[in-house]
């Protein structure tokens, strides 16, 4: 910006003056640290970012179903200036893939999530050449009055309606129909295809999809020349059954990018829960469930964190990411964006993967899987 004529800049001087003691000699300042002299690397390279379909997107993303959520979160509508500081600091250390989904949110509340994020977009003050710069994932709900493709069309319209976006990064079918209402089913996959045409979504995927109804969807979509590129699925240490592994199997066959939600079993695997210290909320009869057998995995993974200098958590998260698939941990609070950012930027070795495994196999019981996931 160009000085007003009425004000003079002073004259550049060719050295900063030097600081002096009483008798006049120069006062010497003691070196900085080596360590701040060094400028932190990133928590990941650019060519270290995951291809979803035509997205290149970060090794991690972060869920969002806890943004309007209050029977199982505790959303109350004042965390909402720390969620957008949770949002600023995901950006600012590289994160760009937000998962949300029309359905979170309760009672008058639903689609909060989504409104959420379209304002915390808006409003991120930090360089973003592009609304497209942030990946924003949506699944939509597979609700009984959603009968025909151009209702599921309607859907994505009113969720970027919500998110105030000209389209969205990842549009997905939550869930399959195919156990109760088949013939829905077909018309949600259609769905999905006209979105796609339409230029609504820059790709699609699924959400609680099991390997033998993905093939089917991967079918029919390619023969409408819509690539399927992501399916999301509970994935993690308690949650890592032959049916899951199939998945990951046939997601890998096909080119299609697994995404893991609830990577820290809905928090049992932090180490902030015991028996005797359970979480509020319908939280604690699953917790109260399977705590008390998941003592081997829980010191496996304390061992392992305090060898490796990091939390239980980010020991869970990088173990997802070891397995190929893109962890979307839920965050509520800055200390969980950063705690959950200390998954990156490094690896657990073969041997440690396979030592989480040996002891998430001794759990008795395991997480309960999504009602609505198919074989």
């Amino acid at each position: 910006m160009a000085l007003p004529v009425t004000t003079r800049a002073a004259p550049a001087m060719p050295f900063a003056p030097q600081p002096r003691t009483a008798g006049g000699g120069l006062l010497r300042r003691p070196s900085p640290p080596a360590a701040a002299l060094r400028i932190a690397p990133p928590l990941f390279w650019p060519w270290q970012k995951v291809k979803v379909g035509p997205l290149s997107v970060s090794p991690m993303g972060f869920g969002t179903w806890a943004w309007g959520n209050q029977l199982l979160w505790g959303y109350q509508e004042s965390m909402d200036t720390e969620l957008q500081e949770c949002f600023n600091l995901a950006l600012k250390n590289g994160i760009n893939l937000f998962d949300t989904a029309d359905s979170y949110g309760t009672g008058r509340l639903n689609g909060q999530s989504e409104r959420l994020l379209g304002k915390f977009i808006r409003e991120y003050e930090g360089p973003m050449k592009s609304p497209d710069d942030v990946i924003i994932a949506t699944k939509f709900a597979a609700y009984p009055w959603r009968l025909t493709s151009g209702q599921f069309v309607s859907a994505c319209k009113s969720s970027l309606e919500r998110l105030q976006l000209d389209r969205l990064g990842i549009g997905q079918l939550h869930w399959s129909t195919a156990n109760y209402a088949p013939l829905q089913e077909r018309a949600l996959w259609d769905g999905l295809v006209e979105m796609y045409e339409k230029g609504l979504v820059r790709a699609v995927g699924v959400s609680n999809y099991g390997p033998k109804q993905l093939l089917k969807i991967h079918s029919h979509l390619s023969s409408r020349g819509v690539p399927l590129s992501s399916a999301q699925v509970q994935f993690s240490l308690l949650s890592m059954g032959d049916e899951q592994m199939e998945l990951k199997t046939v997601c890998d066959s096909l080119g299609i990018r697994l995404i893991a939600y609830s990577p820290l079993g809905l928090g049992m695997l932090t180490g902030k829960y015991t028996t005797s210290n359970l979480p509020s909320g319908p939280r604690s009869v699953l917790f109260r469930q399977i705590l008390p057998g998941l003592e081997s995995l829980l010191t496996c993974l304390k061992r392992i964190a305090e060898r490796k200098g990091k939390t239980m958590s980010q020991v869970a998260i990088n173990w997802c990411i070891c397995k190929g698939t893109i962890p979307i941990p839920g965050v509520k609070t800055v200390r969980h964006v950063e705690d959950n950012l200390g998954a990156l930027g490094w690896r657990l070795s073969p041997a440690e993967v396979s030592e989480l495994e040996a002891a998430a196999m001794e759990s008795p019981k395991r997480m309960v899987q999504n009602i609505f996931q198919t074989a």
